[in-house]
């Protein structure tokens, strides 16, 4: 019987069967297989697991996280070896219980050039907040697809990207945020729906939402935000003035708050090459 990947003990350990008991144990019940067939998918992050294999922290469409072993997919004659590859779309198939389950189809997708430089920082920035914030087996169908667009879009024009690299990270930014709840929106006052006045000031609050500035109430502790720059951020507008550096600003702050006090490494080198 082959071998399965390792499972972290449980902390919790069962006590001792009473020996006075006289009814009998009862059989625990198998955990039912998860079976997936030629799920889009990526790779986010990859480890060696043994000699000849890997384990696979997988984005797919309609299962979200998932974590796989890929056996003998460092064997230099495994087919996986070309399909398994960062921001490359493959049709991925699996089958197993338990928090790991066994790769046993993979087949590239095709479409996308390998990234390099400055596309390539990009992706990984999109896979480290994927990894952080997106808990396992959480499918979101529509962040999946905004990563496939912000990947090919990476591999399409690399030479041009620089330009237009500020806009595209704040997209992904933004649906990610969207679609875990962590954002709310921009274009609505939180507490009274009012909409939001393109004159007004406005402060945005991780849990409570869009709120009404009051100079003497919030003072210069928050960040403030111009309600034309909120409602161009919602809109996607990036030509109204001042809109891509208050969008910059607000991502900036909310994922602070949801992913804590452990900085996220890659966009310490975006921000060193002044793109993030």
């Amino acid at each position: 019987m082959p071998n399965s990947p390792p499972v972290a003990p449980s902390a919790f350990m069962p006590a001792a069967p009473d020996a006075r008991a006289t009814s009998p144990r009862k059989r625990p019940v198998a955990a039912r297989i998860e079976r997936a067939h030629d799920e889009p998918a990526y790779v986010l992050h990859a480890h060696p697991w043994k000699e000849t294999s890997l384990i696979l922290d997988v984005f797919s469409r309609h299962h979200g996280r998932v974590a796989l072993v890929a056996k003998g997919a460092k064997r230099p004659t495994s087919q996986l070896r070309t399909v398994l590859l960062g921001f490359q779309p493959f049709a991925a198939s699996w089958s197993g219980r338990g928090e790991v389950r066994t790769l046993t189809r993979a087949e590239w997708s095709g479409g996308v050039a390998p990234l390099a430089g400055l596309p390539l920082l990009c992706g990984f920035y999109f896979n480290e907040l994927l990894v952080r914030l997106l808990a396992r087996e959480d499918a979101h169908e529509a962040l999946f697809d905004a990563y496939h667009a912000a990947v090919a879009q990476l591999g399409a024009d690399p030479h041009g990207l620089a330009a237009g690299v500020e806009p595209m990270l704040r997209r992904f930014e933004i649906s990610l945020l969207r679609e875990l709840g962590y954002l709310p929106p921009l274009d609505r006052e939180s507490q009274s729906d009012a909409r939001v006045n393109v004159e007004a000031h406005y402060r945005v609050d991780p849990q409570l939402g869009v709120l009404p500035w009051r100079a003497e109430q919030d003072g210069g502790a928050v960040s403030v935000y111009g309600g034309a720059h909120l409602l161009a951020i919602e809109s996607g507008d990036w030509s109204q003035p001042g809109a891509a550096r208050a969008a910059k600003t607000l991502m900036r702050e909310l994922l602070h708050y949801h992913l804590g006090t452990q900085p996220l490494r890659t966009r310490q080198l975006l921000i060193d090459l002044h793109q993030l």
